[in-house]
Order: structure tokens, then C-alpha cells, then sequence
């Protein structure tokens, strides 16, 4: 999304599945969406098998419940004063729908709800969010949906060092600032790193503390500890919600996401947000990061 203190406008893509699904999707997207003065696009993409064409689809396919779904969606967004939209989209596969409505309608991000379910032989989150994350040529936020949102009173940022943490800072902001929150930056440094990263770590704290205008409480946190993902767990017990940037990764094939970020994704207390910015251009807090080491 854009940045909140320079641009404001967008669109927020929320693809929908159900009703459960969209309630807890939306209540973090009308945030971001309120925080940024942008509208809202709520997209249900309906599966068409090979053996009907697309057009064919919304005939024999659709149901009812579904346009009542989006409706209500809709209705929900509007009455928070923010324009919405609310398209049926035919595809072949949910991912290849939600990837061709982000580049039809030339969306800033897409908000995808996740159940959390364990990780399988090349798939990380699932087959749909996996592709999306890779192929969507826009930002993307992942939320953690296994569970209802419990008011947001406090948001923990940890900043493991990717590319991709002012993104998550800027999303968290955004919820904090909607809900009143408190913020907390932390940093984990294990335990046998140098003294420049300890310094570098500082830095990158006050710089992201920087994109929290307006919050009225944010504090800075740095820690040692042997296992990072571990530490970052545990600390998630004290916050409401918890918003990270996917981290650099071990496996190949889990680049998309990196250990720690996937490791706090599934094992977080509360109520998970994990961020990916499309395309991270060189920002003085990147570089900072990048000395990070992770």
C-alpha cells in the first residue's frame, strides 16, 4: 500500500471464500484501508472445472449464497465509509483468479486469509496462497484466520531483517493507529553476534519507529537468544496481534516466506498478519537491514 505519509489512495484486494473467512479478513483490511483513504475490492473466485467454459460457469456454478455473501461483504465495508467493490471472477484455478483480478484491476495489495494448516511436501501455506505470493505482481498480506480477532490493543513488529519489514511496519501502523494500539518493536540478536550488528539492530528499530506517526506509545525492544523464531513466539503472547515481513529462508523452496517468519506464522499466539512487499526498492532502512545479516 502506499505510504502513509506521502500517498494516500489504492485499492486492497480481499478475496473472499466464505462468510467466516471474509468477517476476519476484513476487520484488518478496513483498517489498512481506512488508514490509507483507500477502497476496498472484494473478489470470490469461482473454480471452473475444464469440462465447462468459463462462461458457462456463473450458469451451472454459482449459488446463490454466494452473491449474498459478497453483498453482505460489501455492506459491512460501506458502512465504515469506505468505497467497495464486489466482483465473481471465473478461473480455472482460485490462485489464477485471484493473480488475474490483482492485475485487472491494478491493485495495490492483496489481503488472503490463511487457516494455518501444517505445511505439506512442496507447500508451504497452501497451493492457492503459495502461488499467489509468488506470482502476484503487487504487494501481499497473509492473515492468519484459524481464529476470531480479538480487539487490537497491542501490536508486536518483529524485525527479522528481510526486505520486506518496512512493509509489515507499515501495515502494523496501520491497524494501530485504526484501533488506538500500543506498538512494540523487537529485535532478536543471537546470542554470538558482533557488536556492529547490535548497532545496526539499534538502528533499524529508531528507523522504524519512524513509520509509527501518530500511535501514541511504541517502544523498542532488543534481545538476545539462541533461537530466534523461539523468542519471537513466546513474546507474541503478550500482544493482540503480530505483523512481520517474510524473512529470508534456509530451504529452497521456502524462500517465499524464510523460517522464521513461517515458524512465528503457525505458532504465534493471537492473531497473525505476515507481509511481502512485490518489489523492495533500496530504502536506507533496507540497507540497514541487509547488515542484519537475515
Amino acid at each position: 500500500m502506499p505510504d502513509h505519509t506521502t500517498d494516500v489512495g489504492g485499492t486492497l484486494l480481499v478475496p473472499v471464500a466464505n462468510a467466516e473467512a471474509a468477517d476476519r479478513q476484513l476487520d484488518t483490511a478496513i483498517d489498512i484501508a481506512t488508514d490509507h483513504s483507500a477502497r476496498i475490492l472484494l473478489v470470490y473466485v469461482l473454480e471452473v472445472p475444464p469440462q465447462l467454459s468459463l462462461q458457462d460457469g456463473r450458469r451451472y456454478l454459482l449459488e446463490d449464497e454466494t452473491e449474498a455473501m459478497l453483498e453482505e461483504a460489501a455492506a459491512s465495508v460501506a458502512s465504515r465509509g469506505i468505497p467497495v467493490d464486489r466482483r465473481i471472477r471465473m478461473a480455472r484455478g482460485v490462485a489464477t483468479g485471484i493473480v488475474g483480478a490483482a492485475d485487472e484491476h491494478d491493485v495495490d495489495a492483496v489481503l488472503l486469509g490463511w487457516r494455518g494448516r501444517p505445511p505439506r511436501q512442496d507447500v508451504i501455506l497452501g497451493s492457492h496462497l503459495d502461488r499467489v505470493l509468488r506470482d502476484a505482481g503487487c504487494d501481499v498480506l497473509v492473515k492468519r484466520i484459524k481464529t476470531p480477532t480479538d480487539d487490537v490493543e497491542s501490536v508486536l513488529v518483529p524485525i527479522v531483517g528481510g526486505p520486506h519489514d518496512e512493509f509489515a511496519a507499515e501495515a502494523a501502523a496501520s491497524v494501530a493507529r485504526a484501533n488506538d494500539a500500543d506498538a512494540t518493536l523487537l529485535h532478536v540478536l543471537e546470542s554470538d553476534e558482533p557488536e556492529l550488528t547490535r548497532e545496526a539492530a539499534r538502528a533499524v528499530l529508531a528507523e522504524t519507529a519512524g513509520v509509527f506517526e501518530g500511535v501514541s506509545s511504541v517502544e523498542r525492544e532488543l534481545l538476545e537468544a539462541d533461537d530466534v523464531a523461539g523468542t519471537i513466539t513466546d513474546r507474541t503472547t503478550e500482544h493482540d496481534l503480530t505483523v512481520l515481513g517474510v524473512s529470508r529462508g534456509g530451504l529452497v523452496q521456502r524462500k517465499l516466506l524464510g523460517t522464521i517468519s513461517e515458524a512465528v506464522g503457525r505458532h504465534a499466539a493471537g492473531t497473525v498478519v505476515l507481509a511481502k512487499r512485490h518489489d523492495p526498492v533500496p530504502s536506507r532502512l533496507r540497507r540497514l537491514g541487509s547488515r542484519l545479516g537475515r
